[in-house]
């Protein structure tokens, strides 16, 4: 089935029938409107394109107003993305997808962006243990030694060094959804999702 397109509210807790306390991550999920169906005859893939939000008008361009109106849309969508559709799933262009595609207790597979940290070093980015920290010693945080000086002579493609960290499409897998609220089109999902608040998730069975 096509998953959906929503943005990350913030995180928070509900308490089970039993009065346990369980974090919970509010994603608002749609609604989300079928703007193309892609064919292998066609386009060589079989997807459903989904758009989500809307754009200003003179924000967008002819080719995305003109594409949003193939599917009935009056502005263009703010997010298009593309979900392969299920065996023997059809859906139609304007279709509109909302959260009541999922149900509470189902697994779900979120992915997003995480957050940028800028330019970090190996204790923050890959959890080194870092040299000595008493004694006033000069390299507490340093990688330490990159290798051999006689063979290879060289710093090993893919060593763990010091560099640009976060910022990158991270998928989380069998996350929980807890509750649906079908009126607001909010979805609890257990645990942390990728990304700051009011960044884009994608949302997937």
């Amino acid at each position: 089935m096509p998953g959906l397109i929503g943005r990350k509210v913030g995180m928070t807790r509900v308490f089970s029938e039993e009065g346990l306390a369980i974090p919970v991550t509010v994603l608002k999920a749609g609604p989300c409107t079928v703007v193309q169906i892609k064919s292998p005859r066609s386009d060589g893939y079989a997807a459903v394109q989904v758009g989500f939000g809307e754009r200003k008008h003179k924000r967008s361009t002819m080719a995305e107003l003109g594409h949003a109106a193939k599917a009935g849309l009056d502005a263009a969508p703010r997010l298009i993305r593309e979900f392969r559709p299920g065996d023997g799933e059809t859906y139609e262009p304007g279709q509109e997808l909302t959260v009541g595609l999922f149900e509470a207790g189902e697994k779900v597979r979120v992915s997003g962006v995480t957050k940028g940290r800028g330019f970090q070093g190996v204790v923050k980015r890959y959890g080194f243990r870092g040299r000595p920290a008493s004694h006033g010693h000069p390299m507490s945080r340093n990688p330490g030694s990159m290798g051999p000086g006689t063979d290879p002579s060289r710093v090993i493609k893919g060593k763990k060094l010091p560099g640009r960290m976060g910022g990158t499409r991270k998928t989380i897998r069998n996350l929980e959804v807890v509750r649906v609220d079908s009126e607001r089109n909010l979805l609890f999902v257990r645990g942390g999702v990728p990304g700051s608040r009011n960044s884009y998730v994608l949302i997937r069975k």
